[in-house]
């Protein structure tokens, strides 16, 4: 989120929202005492698809400048006036078309590995 300019307070109020996630558990219908999660977000809760987002655009990003540095080849769909197709995304699904070769498969791997995961967390 510092990458993508988020302002500092913006960016406490989404830590807190993650990071301050607390639940019990019914045991024979009765709650025990509540305990702190060590990742993720509550069941329902309507944070997650925004996170989601960003984490979708930061990858768009990563793969547009792969592209426009001609350091991936993305899929042409047609013979004449070709469009070329790197990634399409859709809500939490995304697919990566390239052509076949070994500097596709290195520079996904650098965005994949290098700079995604590092940059936004996930495991």
């Amino acid at each position: 989120m510092v990458k993508m300019g988020f302002p500092t307070h913006w960016r406490k109020w989404i830590n807190e929202c993650v990071g301050t996630a607390t639940t019990s558990v019914l045991v024979n219908g009765s709650p025990t005492y509540e305990f702190s999660l060590g990742r993720g977000l509550r069941q329902g809760d309507p944070f997650p698809p925004f996170l989601i987002l960003l984490a979708a655009e930061g990858f768009h990003v990563l793969m547009e400048a792969l592209a426009v540095n001609n350091l991936f080849t993305g899929y042409k769909v047609a013979c004449h006036d070709s469009v070329v197709v790197s990634h399409l995304q859709f809500v939490d699904d995304t697919i990566i078309l390239c052509e076949k070769s070994w500097a596709n498969i290195r520079a996904m791997r650098v965005i994949l590995l290098l700079k995604f995961y590092t940059m936004s967390e996930l495991v």
